[in-house]
């Protein structure tokens, strides 16, 4: 029975006698390599790995409250595998969820050469969901601003996002979703630890800067191994792109490569990073400004000592030249033994 009222928000928690789902034993089985469910390094079914995925949204949805009654969401679909996987799992929960929620899929054709969208509307019709197809050449801006060698992602993904947004205005959707997912985010976070100077990731929801829209990220707890798993055994229709999908350098491909090389020494560096994403302490950090924010007591004395800093003595320095006796520079005598060191105990 769907709950009531518009401040109802959808819980993690299957309904109440849901009986797990058995595969079918035609489903072939596969090795995954990371995540939550290829953690376990055991031979998994395609309906055991979208039950996990399911259960990672889910509790996503419920610990951000992502979903609520009567919303109308706009699927942002790309034709890549985490879009893909994203609507087919948001359906799903969709079908279950004790409230109602709405769903949207839209894709924009940005103008690329070569593009064929007709395999993901072809998709997306066999699968009944409502959608709308927007073109916007975005391809022929990014080409004409962007120097030669330089990255396009910034732009590309400026220009989308734009689009994307006043579309969801015009389309009356109160929610975004995007498919970003947790390598995603501490990808990230690396980006902007080496390159930006900031500490900063994706979050699982976030209002736009004018405050007109609200995006959520329903995959932020899942693995992109298990993802890419998945939409490999659902043969997904996988559309290419031939815009930053074809730059080899960019910095983010080398972040990924660090990535796992840290997973080769740190079997959970994934797991243990996007923990760390949830567990933030504000106070050991060095942010004055967000000491002063969050009211936090270093705060105040971190205000005490811009004051004191302002109100220091601003009497001029003794400007009296130094002394420029030659230093005396006659030989040390070595005949005599040197005074033994005292060796420091070891910690």
């Amino acid at each position: 029975m769907r709950r009531q009222g518009s401040h109802a928000t959808l819980a993690a928690h299957p309904p109440n006698g849901a009986q797990p789902e058995t595969p079918p034993s035609h489903i072939p089985r596969f090795r995954v390599r990371h995540g939550p469910v290829s953690d376990q390094q055991h031979l998994v079914s395609p309906a055991q790995l979208e039950r996990e995925l399911s259960r990672a949204m889910g509790r996503c949805i419920a610990d951000y409250s992502l979903i609520a009654e009567n919303d109308r969401i706009m699927v942002c679909l790309s034709g890549g595998k985490d879009s893909y996987t994203m609507l087919s799992l948001l359906e799903r929960v969709r079908r279950k969820a004790p409230i109602h929620f709405e769903l949207l899929a839209v894709h924009l054709d940005q103008g690329q050469p070569n593009y064929n969208g007709e395999p993901l509307t072809r998709w997306l019709q066999e699968q009944g969901f409502e959608y709308r197809i927007l073109r916007e050449d975005t391809y022929s801006v990014v080409k004409r601003n962007v120097a030669e060698g330089a990255t396009y992602c910034a732009l590309c993904s400026r220009l989308r996002r734009g689009v994307l947004y006043n579309a969801a205005q015009a389309l009356g959707c109160t929610k975004i979703a995007l498919g970003h997912h947790r390598d995603d985010a501490i990808e990230t976070l690396l980006l902007n630890l080496l390159y930006s100077g900031s500490l900063a990731a994706m979050p699982p929801k976030l209002v736009s800067n004018d405050g007109r829209n609200t995006v959520i990220r329903p995959l932020f707890y899942a693995a992109e191994a298990d993802i890419a798993a998945y939409a490999q055994a659902q043969g997904f229709p996988i559309l290419p792109c031939d815009l930053c999908g074809s730059q080899e350098h960019l910095k983010r491909k080398q972040v990924k490569r660090l990535l796992d090389d840290l997973t080769a020494m740190s079997p959970r560096a994934r797991q243990s990073m996007l923990a760390a994403l949830t567990h933030v302490r504000p106070s050991q950090l060095a942010d004055a400004g967000l000491w002063q924010q969050l009211g936090l007591p270093v705060a105040q004395s971190a205000a005490s000592s811009a004051k004191d800093d302002a109100s220091m003595d601003t009497t001029p320095m003794d400007t009296t030249p130094m002394d420029t006796t030659p230093l005396d520079t006659t030989p040390l005598d070595t005949t005599s033994p040197a005074p033994e060191r005292r060796r420091l105990p070891l910690l």
